[in-house]
């Protein structure tokens, strides 16, 4: 069974900085893209974020500059350094996975989500 375990979400004012990071572990046969998807109240999921195994990164248009996405591919972890925050950041940060754990079986997993609050 394949897990992904968030971590590091919390409450910070505008302008200040987070470090959100995710775990895959478990049964793993490889993975490719990986990143990072937020709900606010009342909205759609949008993606934040992504990176392939090779290192190629897509970035919503709403966090260019401010985030930075990476990965430690021997770890099977993706981190995302959330800098100059705006209150509307606030949503419910998820993990995503495009994991195989069986060969030429790849699926989407998600994380159980961690919380991010930018107060004004």
């Amino acid at each position: 069974q394949v897990q992904l375990v968030e971590s590091g979400g919390g409450l910070v004012q505008a302008g200040g900085s987070l470090r959100l990071s995710c775990a895959a572990s478990g049964s793993i046969f490889s993975i490719n893209v990986m990143g990072w998807y937020r709900q606010a109240p009342g909205k759609q999921r949008e993606l934040v974020a992504t990176i392939t195994t090779d290192g190629t990164i897509n970035y919503a248009d709403a966090v260019k500059g401010r985030f930075t996405i990476s990965r430690d591919n021997a770890k099977n972890t993706v981190t995302l350094q959330m800098n100059s925050l705006k209150p509307e950041d606030t949503a419910v940060y998820y993990c995503h996975g495009a994991i195989a754990a069986i060969p030429g079986f790849l699926r989407a997993y998600w994380g159980q989500g961690t919380q991010v609050t930018v107060s004004s």
